[in-house]
């Protein structure tokens, strides 16, 4: 039996039993009971391979693998527990984009940024390009998916821009630095793979990168550039 043969085996054997005395208890046959007429030394006679009606697993290993199984069942509903958007009844493709995203920008299997134009409590025409999971990390979205509040730029994002008092600014992010003094138009470089985003709608986007207008009613305009990065976490 060869490594993977064997973990599976053992993966087995520790969902199916909930203690390791569990599992020795079913290798142990009523003519052991009969013989031995003792249950403690029947089970050290298993755990020892003398006795038994299959697969020998050790006390570590079975607690070692046990350990990790519930680990990792731990840490999923742990994940789907700051999902803020599930369980929520979403109407709008905006909303709907967002949701589809959430958890690969949480864990990092992806890295959107959000373009949004729109006009502010103000009634001022503002735009920007938001790090979708910068803001998932520093915010709780509860307010979004919920219908509280919109999602809008703020002069804290990686790019912000009002139209009325024309006021520019730009900011790196933990996830991008921008590169604002390219003479083709605004750019984003990806720091964990170096891959530049161009975000302008004439151009290609760049490597492992999409360009998606989501027709939306909640903006004038909203478009999501998605990121893979081939670099591992």
């Amino acid at each position: 039996m060869d490594q993977e043969e064997g973990l599976k085996a053992v993966d087995n054997i520790v969902t199916q039993f909930n203690t390791y005395e569990d599992f020795l208890d079913s290798q142990i046959t009523t003519v052991d009971l009969y013989y031995l007429e003792d249950e403690t030394l029947a089970r050290q006679l298993v755990e020892l391979g003398h006795r038994g009606t299959g697969e020998r697993v050790k006390r570590e290993d079975f607690e070692a693998r046990k350990a990790t199984i519930e680990i990792a069942r731990l840490a999923e509903r742990a994940q789907k527990k700051t999902l803020t958007s599930a369980g929520k009844d979403l109407q709008d493709n905006f909303l709907m984009a967002l949701a589809m995203r959430e958890e690969d920008n949480r864990n990092g299997k992806l890295s959107s940024v959000i373009f949004i134009r729109d006009r502010n409590s103000h009634g001022q025409e503002i735009s920007g390009y938001i790090d979708y999971a910068h803001r998932l990390k520093i915010e709780d979205f509860e307010v979004y998916f919920s219908g509280k509040k919109r999602l809008l730029p703020r002069p804290k994002d990686m790019s912000f821009y009002n139209w009325d008092t024309n006021i520019a600014v730009c900011n790196s992010s933990p996830n991008y630095q921008v590169i604002a003094d390219n003479p083709e138009g605004l750019l984003f470089k990806f720091k964990r793979d170096r891959k530049i985003l161009n975000v302008d709608p004439k151009a290609q986007p760049g490597d492992n990168s999409t360009r998606i207008p989501i027709p939306t009613e909640l903006y004038i305009q909203a478009v999501i550039f998605d990121h893979i990065s081939r670099r591992k976490i």
